[in-house]
């Protein structure tokens, strides 16, 4: 496990936020689904319309496929004080397939802490292209991180259409 400890910030007056990043356990499918729900439904929902963001994270979905897809990606979960703030994988091949903060907790470094924590495991792995099918909402912070888009596309969820983008990142051995 990797721990970020983030500096105080003035608009949590609570105090600073104790950021850490794990690997996934089993046990944390059903938090990191609402990280995902709130992501798409609280934050994603700014540049897709309602059909879309539904189609995206329906409200009712295949719990064992979800857990499955968790148990194969192995993502990275980042915790602030114990609560899932968002997660992220990095595959064999450089693909990110998830990446995603909770709407919660967008604003205090938890993408930034993941991304980090990304990059440094591609380093680690010697994976020497990152990619990813990157949302609109993701799409600027992924090109402050260095990533480029490679194309434009269209996918299909649930008969919907969205919009996003391939976006690679060279990384230098």
């Amino acid at each position: 496990m990797t721990a970020c400890n983030a500096p105080p910030r003035p608009e949590h007056p609570e105090g600073p936020d104790r950021l850490s990043i794990r690997d996934f356990r089993p046990g944390d499918e059903a938090a990191l689904r609402d990280v995902f729900f709130t992501a798409v439904h609280g934050l994603a929902s700014r540049h897709y319309n309602p059909a879309q963001v539904t189609a995206w994270a329906p409200v009712h979905y295949d719990a064992l496929a979800w857990a499955a897809r968790l148990q194969a990606n192995r993502p990275f979960v980042a915790e602030i004080d114990g609560q899932a703030a968002g997660f992220a994988d990095l595959q064999d091949s450089g693909y990110i397939d998830q990446f995603f903060v909770a709407a919660a907790f967008a604003g205090r470094g938890v993408g930034q802490a993941l991304m980090a924590h990304i990059l440094a495991s591609a380093g680690q792995r010697r994976i020497g292209v990152v990619w990813a099918n990157v949302s609109l909402r993701a799409e600027a912070f992924f090109a402050h991180h260095g990533f480029a888009v490679e194309r434009r596309q269209v996918v299909q969820r649930r008969g919907v259409r969205l919009r996003n983008a391939r976006m690679t990142l060279r990384i230098d051995p």
